[in-house]
């Protein structure tokens, strides 16, 4: 091959491998998952500072909640991959103003949460509706992490993808402080303001940024978590997080009083 030639031809191929590379980073900010710098976790697709968690879409956030009238905004998202067609989105004033008991029923085994709607009552007033409405039965916990520093299993993806969500979106909530000790239930998202469906379970102390919305407690069944995350992670991915080698599949979400 001429000199000529053979430059070209190592360009086109700078230029293929820059855009593949370009292609996996867009693929991998849409998937749902958990990056950080802390001690043993690689920091992946470009994070900075801490861990972030991260749910499909990149979508408009969503308004400020109407705080001084006491009413939750809930926006219709750009993306709605595993929406069930005409769920709708919670009513606009919280159900709940105080404790809320809720038991998760799982493949693996019952989980108990208390969820705060005092502090969270836009979250929780969704995660009330979701259930209400069936949303979270039959559907796959599909992230699992076993890594110190951030021990979760996260679920409430319809599509068992890191992609879904319930076709809209609300603003965060009682961030100011947050800590994710062992048992804090709390939103994950794509960003401020991009809360949907899915939420994660903190079965060891967790080091995370005030990002995430933390809207409840559990309260029974951290053996059960423990019991998935000994199992570990099948197939992980670059960050260590994956779906856990042992199944785990919502079947049903109680709300007390309902």
């Amino acid at each position: 091959m001429a000199g000529k030639d053979r430059k070209k031809e190592l360009a086109r191929q700078r230029y293929e491998r820059q855009e593949a590379r370009r292609r996996a980073q867009q693929a991998r900010a849409r998937r749902v998952r958990i990056i950080g710098s802390v001690a043993a976790v690689a920091v992946i697709a470009g994070g900075a500072g801490g861990f972030v968690v991260l749910t499909g879409d990149d979508e408009k956030k969503a308004e400020p909640q109407a705080k001084a009238a006491g009413d939750c905004t809930y926006n219709k998202a750009a993306d709605d991959k595993g929406a069930p067609k005409d769920l709708g989105t919670p009513p606009a004033k919280p159900a709940h103003k105080g404790a809320v008991q809720t038991t998760l029923k799982t493949s693996q085994g019952t989980v108990g949460l208390t969820l705060d709607g005092a502090k969270a009552p836009c979250t929780t007033n969704s995660f009330a509706f979701l259930a209400g409405k069936k949303y979270f039965d039959g559907t796959e916990c599909h992230r699992l992490s076993t890594s110190e520093g951030l021990k979760m299993l996260q679920c409430g993806d319809p599509t068992g993808t890191g992609q879904g969500g319930p076709g809209y979106q609300f603003a965060d909530e009682n961030l100011e402080g947050a800590t994710y000790p062992k048992g804090t239930v709390a939103m994950a998202n794509a960003g401020e303001g991009t809360n949907g469906s899915q939420f994660f379970l903190v079965y060891g102390n967790s080091q995370l940024p005030p990002s995430y919305s933390v809207f409840g407690k559990i309260t029974s069944g951290l053996d059960v978590l423990e019991k998935v995350a000994k199992a570990g992670v099948d197939k992980p991915g670059d960050d260590g997080t994956g779906k856990p080698k042992k199944k785990v599949e919502i079947q049903s979400v109680a709300i007390a009083g309902k």
